[in-house]
């Protein structure tokens, strides 16, 4: 199970404010969380390492072998070459620790052996150990394998890789409340993905009018009458307030997908849609109303709970360097060396 990235700010300025010692903040946080994800998820394969030269228990659940391993091959994922040129397969964009390729070209998926270019060139001189489709070759270059025999019909799908993905850089995702306080978004971070919330779509408005009838009116984009869209996006519901006879405020419920910038969303004013009107509401989206371009949506640490107090600990003694107090350094730092001494007694 994954940390929830909420759990962890709200406990680490829950430390850093006690003392009045200082704030962190979402976009500092961010950062900092990324990095103390990132040598936490390398970490692991230094003690996977360290510990497969150990003598094993057998004991359910004490395996500390086991445990690591399980930290880490959440991120295994099995995919095709990204793109292929000249018989070179490119690995998958979010390859992060190469493992093993397997020759889909072969009768029996066999894996590619990879070699360096010199055992390649005297490889080729025996008789006798010549690649083929069963028995499959590469050289390994540039994040490119160039695999011998080659393919008569290259594509993306003839290799497979087998590797460890990176982990996803953390998100605290948040809204600015009336009062300037940042508001915790729990939504799902989609890069693509429009901002749920109140008033999210108020600022986007290009045509208004001044003849709605009073009230609060929702529909369905696409699908209530009146509500329709210049894209091809669905899905997208819309809670929307006249006051004065003018819109005064669109939120989104429902994100919806398929949306992209410059769409624009139409709302017919006659035939009764916001109350009646002589002319329409249009909503010209910008790069603002989605997550990338917002602070909107959140995307959760990757590595299992088990780490949470590491995680946790590793981020105040970051925060420490930010705020300049080498006091919260230390204590963290203290922390983090028992809890790693406790760990491989």
């Amino acid at each position: 199970m994954a940390i929830n990235v909420n759990t962890v700010y709200t406990t680490v300025l829950s430390i850093l404010n006690k003392e009045q010692r200082g704030y962190l903040t979402p976009d500092e946080f961010n950062k900092i969380g990324t990095q103390v994800q990132l040598e936490i998820f390398e970490k692991f394969f230094e003690d996977y390492n360290q510990y497969i030269r150990m003598p094993k228990t057998d004991v359910e659940f004490a395996s500390r072998m086991d445990r690591i391993r399980q930290e880490f091959q959440v991120f295994e994922k099995t995919a095709t070459a990204s793109a292929v040129a000249l018989s070179k397969y490119t690995e998958p964009t979010d390859l992060h620790r190469f493992g093993s390729a397997f020759w889909d070209v072969g009768t029996t998926r066999p894996e590619i052996g990879i070699i360096s270019e010199r055992d390649y060139q005297q490889q080729i001189l025996s008789p006798i150990l010549q690649p083929s489709n069963d028995f499959p070759i590469a050289t390994y270059k540039d994040n490119k394998l160039r695999v011998y025999p080659e393919a008569t019909a290259p594509a993306v799908k003839d290799v497979v890789f087998n590797y460890i993905k990176k982990p996803t850089d953390i998100r605290w995702g948040f809204s600015v409340g009336s009062l300037g306080q940042y508001v915790y978004d729990s939504t799902v971070y989609g890069a693509n993905l429009l901002n749920t919330g109140t008033s999210v779509l108020t600022s986007s408005i290009t045509t208004n009018q001044t003849d709605f009838v009073n009230g609060t009116y929702t529909g369905t984009v696409g699908v209530t009458a009146g509500y329709s869209t210049s894209g091809t996006g669905t899905g997208l519901i819309l809670s929307i307030t006249v006051a004065g006879n003018t819109v005064t405020s669109i939120d989104i419920t429902t994100a919806g997908t398929g949306y992209a910038i410059g769409d624009t969303i139409t709302v017919t004013g006659s035939g009764g849609i916001l109350g009646g009107g002589t002319g329409n509401l249009v909503i010209t989206l910008t790069a603002s109303d989605f997550n990338s371009g917002s602070s909107y949506g959140s995307t959760n640490f990757e590595i299992s709970n088990m780490q949470q107090t590491e995680v946790i600990l590793e981020i105040l003694k970051y925060a420490g360097i930010i705020i300049r107090d080498p006091q919260v350094i230390q204590a963290a730092q203290q922390e983090l060396m028992q809890e790693e001494a406790n760990q491989k007694r």
